[in-house]
């Protein structure tokens, strides 16, 4: 495993995957949850059976694949189902996102979690070094979200909602950086961060 792994995370739309690839345009490995999500639900693998099982064939698609947003208007409506669907998906994805961080080169490998706070922080993923969560107040999310996946307030409010909450993830955080500008403002906040995680990598040996 890389050295040394930083997890970022932060809420829907707070713009942790914009602070990502400014990681990336430093030249350090990013490794993605969402990625890892879509690939353990592909056609064919165990745990899309296990979808359609828990959940019923009406989520599977004509080309065999998940039908995702009838997936997420079910899940954000039935906190149970939610339940559910993370016991079927998240062991696999920590198992690959592991796994995809062993393989990482470089001083420190980055793996964006967004559900990092939900799945139990450090303790389910006991490979982190340190935590970065990105902050944005719950108004320029929502909107975010809204322009972003074209879902109405109310649907926005509930997927706000469904996920950790602000203190929750700022409880968890050794680092955190206020996302509530520009893309362009996160450059300098990368470069920063990208300093000191390298320093902190090569203490640890």
């Amino acid at each position: 495993m890389a050295r040394f792994v930083v997890a970022i995370t932060g809420g829907i739309a707070s713009g942790k995957s914009e602070l990502a690839r400014q990681f990336e345009s430093l030249a350090v490995t990013v490794v993605d949850a969402d990625v890892a999500a879509r690939s353990v639900v592909a056609a064919g693998q165990p745990a899309l059976t296990e979808i359609f099982e828990r959940f019923g064939p009406t989520l599977r698609k004509d080309d065999g694949e998940l039908d995702r947003g009838r997936l997420r208007e079910i899940i954000f409506a039935d906190d149970q189902a939610k339940r559910d669907l993370e016991a079927i998906t998240h062991p696999r994805i920590r198992q690959l996102l592991a796994e995809q961080c062993a393989a990482a080169g470089g001083t420190y490998a980055l793996v964006a979690i967004p559900l990092l706070t939900e799945g139990g922080g450090k303790t389910a993923y006991p490979w982190l070094q340190r935590i970065l969560v990105v902050d944005t107040p719950i108004e320029i999310q929502r909107a975010r979200l809204i322009a972003r996946d074209r879902v109405d307030y109310e649907l926005a409010e509930r997927m706000i909602a469904a996920q950790a909450s602000r203190s929750q993830r700022l409880a968890i955080a050794d680092d955190v950086v206020i996302n509530d500008a520009d893309a362009e403002d996160l450059q300098a906040p990368a470069q920063r961060l990208d300093a000191l995680y390298r320093q902190l990598a090569i203490r640890s040996g």
